[in-house]
């Protein structure tokens, strides 16, 4: 069956042929999902308990900004995991999810007009699709640029004409990077930020798969902002328990900025926010104060990484991932090898080409399928190595 809720994030386009992919399953079996980053893991099973010993505060309006428990309980862990200090009051506000956040950062502190033209925002080519939706309803032109091979899987923003950085109000960065997995270094985020001052516009760090990594902690943007000296009015940080902790349905996030940039945002939360309800907003500060089942957690991706490598090793492209849970495979036909899985094995994965947008005749994800490594170690065996048999046989 088809869930359109689980591909809500899918452009338009992408439905009709979605549909078709999905239709016709010829190989038998159990269906094996690797379509979306739904995390199958389980959670921690005292969140439950939380959630039931406040379940008093169901009887009352949730504070806009978070409760200062789970306002602090964020700070402390952005001051763990990234050594920087920010102020639980002014600087950080808890989301109704990370995909609100990124949507209502544009309408909350992005100009209508920059340098008398329309503003520009920039994003990765491939993106998660409400980078661009943010930016069509800011009345902003979304320009997306390419996230390939050749650039290391993160665009490169500083090649951009002149003209378009000129109007640009923000861009979107989405590390470690999904669908590709790539990581941005120390200086890829000091020459972002270089380039921002220079341009005046902010940055917008979606890092949800940060604490999904093989063994190096990805460096944040916050992080290297304080660094470098740079305005942490200029970064905006956006963090989840979805993959982290593996409690999507939780709706559980979080944005930290300067207090100046902060201040715009908590205005607009004030008219169209959703904030979580307190007794999810107290179980969301009890996750993000336990770092054990993290590190469980990141040590099942690992175990997954190498199945991975192991089964696929040798396919020409592969390019192991450095982070996050998705792989990215080089195929010649996006569509035709995600109809050639689903009807011969019964694996289901995304089409490259559903990530991104044609932009000069191209689309950056056509020659990729994107898998998700979320199910147990079992059934993402079985998926990698159907995958392997199908689609890269010896």
């Amino acid at each position: 069956m088809l869930y359109p809720e689980r591909f809500s994030n899918l452009p338009a386009h992408a439905w009709p042929r979605l549909r078709a992919l999905l239709d016709v399953h010829e190989g038998g079996g159990v269906p094996i999902h690797m379509t979306i980053g739904e995390p199958k893991h389980a959670f921690p099973a005292w969140v439950t308990d939380v959630i039931v010993q406040n379940a008093a505060g169901f009887n009352s309006y949730p504070p806009n900004d978070g409760s200062p428990e789970l306002r602090g309980a964020i700070a402390d862990w952005i001051k763990r995991r990234y050594d920087v200090t920010v102020d639980a009051d002014t600087q950080v506000m808890a989301l109704n999810g990370t995909r609100e956040g990124l949507y209502n950062a544009v309408m909350a502190v992005c100009p209508e007009t920059k340098n008398g033209q329309k503003p520009a925002i920039l994003m990765p080519n491939p993106f998660y699709q409400v980078y661009m939706i943010a930016a069509i309803s800011g009345a902003a032109d979304p320009v997306m640029v390419p996230a390939t091979l050749e650039t290391g899987h993160l665009p490169d923003f500083a090649n951009l004409p002149e003209d378009v950085l000129n109007r640009t109000t923000a861009a979107y960065i989405c590390s470690p990077a999904n669908p590709q997995g790539a990581v941005a270094s120390r200086e890829y985020w000091t020459e972002l930020l270089a380039l921002a001052e220079k341009y005046d516009f902010k940055i917008f760090a979606d890092e949800c798969y940060s604490e999904i990594y093989r063994d190096t902690p990805p460096v944040g943007a916050l992080q290297v902002a304080q660094e470098v000296g740079a305005d942490p009015d200029r970064v905006v940080i956006f963090h989840s328990l979805s993959k982290r902790s593996n409690l999507p349905g939780l709706r559980a996030g979080f944005v930290a900025s300067g207090p100046n940039t902060m201040r715009e945002i908590k205005q607009l939360r004030n008219y169209a926010g959703a904030p979580l309800p307190l007794p999810l907003q107290a179980a969301a500060a009890a996750v993000w104060a336990d770092e054990e089942h993290v590190a469980e957690n990141r040590a099942l991706y690992i175990e997954k990484y190498e199945v991975a490598d192991r089964i696929l090793g040798n396919v020409p492209g592969y390019v192991s991932p450095e982070a996050g849970f998705f792989l990215w495979l080089p195929v010649e036909d996006d569509e035709a090898a995600a109809l050639k899985l689903w009807r011969e094995t019964g694996v289901r994965v995304l089409p490259g080409g559903y990530l991104a947008q044609t932009v000069n005749g191209e689309n950056p994800g056509k020659k990729y399928i994107r898998v998700a490594m979320v199910a147990p170690i079992e059934e993402t065996t079985r998926g990698i190595q159907a995958i392997r048999d199908c689609l890269y046989p010896e």
